[in-house]
């Protein structure tokens, strides 16, 4: 699993979603806003947006609250309007970095995030999007069924993995939606679901070097304009745990 979406499913466990509620509404709300905005309000013909409000919905954000955003983003609310922009670079260790932005100032938020990397021995603007592709990622616990039934399941997955007591299902992008609902009808509910960027290869990365990447992680997480954050680190799970 790549290294944002390891990171990002033991946080989930560890509970930490629930500890920072309002900022995980405010950043959803933000992708709901720039979903519907790019490819209209309707949910049915809007493959991210769909994406967007399921996942709003599984962090327990009101139905009220998605449905402002979806209008706010598709023409018919006033407020913020937000930019969506993808930031290259490098941090500790060499790990590579694609963090991305929802934000009403680009400068201001442009000139926090290189603060940021800069504070934890990294840099921005190196060229580093090539190392990553994006995929669909769903991930179940082992204990749902057998291997076979998931194969059955999700046929038209890319991959299955089986990897600490999980299977972890890659999608092509545009078959992300038909293998979560296959999984679904199943009664099989994902620890992880998302459209993702995976890296191509990973950094080995322990010690203390380890903390300062996660640490980074955290930091560039906890900004209001930063939607996600996609690294290449290859950290062990014990550390993961520690520091979750």
């Amino acid at each position: 699993m790549s290294g944002h979406s390891k990171w990002h499913n033991i946080k989930i466990k560890k509970g930490k979603v629930d500890q920072q509620r309002g900022k995980i509404f405010s950043k959803l709300a933000r992708e709901i806003i720039i979903a519907a905005k790019d490819g209209g309000g309707d949910p049915a013909n809007n493959m991210r947006l769909r994406s967007a409000i399921e996942r709003a919905r599984e962090a327990s954000m009101p139905n009220d609250n998605i449905q402002r955003a979806v209008a706010r983003g598709a023409g018919g609310g006033d407020g913020a309007v937000y930019e969506e922009m993808t930031y290259e670079g490098m941090g500790p260790a060499g790990v590579a970095l694609l963090v991305q932005v929802a934000t009403d100032n680009k400068n201001r938020t442009a000139s926090e995030v290189r603060n940021i990397l800069t504070k934890a021995g990294g840099a921005m603007g190196a060229s580093v999007a090539w190392m990553f592709e994006k995929k669909g990622l769903i991930t179940l616990p082992r204990t749902v069924a057998s291997e076979d039934e998931v194969i059955t399941r999700a046929i038209d997955a890319e991959d299955i993995k089986t990897t600490d007591g999980e299977y972890e299902i890659t999608t092509a992008p545009e078959d992300f939606m038909k293998v979560r609902r296959a999984l679904e009808e199943a009664g099989w509910k994902p620890t992880l679901a998302e459209i993702t960027m995976v890296p191509k290869s990973s950094v080995p990365v322990s010690g203390k070097e380890a903390q300062q990447v996660l640490r980074l992680m955290e930091a560039l997480e906890d900004h209001d304009d930063v939607q996600h954050v996609y690294a290449n680190f290859d950290i062990p799970d014990e550390v993961l745990q520690q520091v979750g």
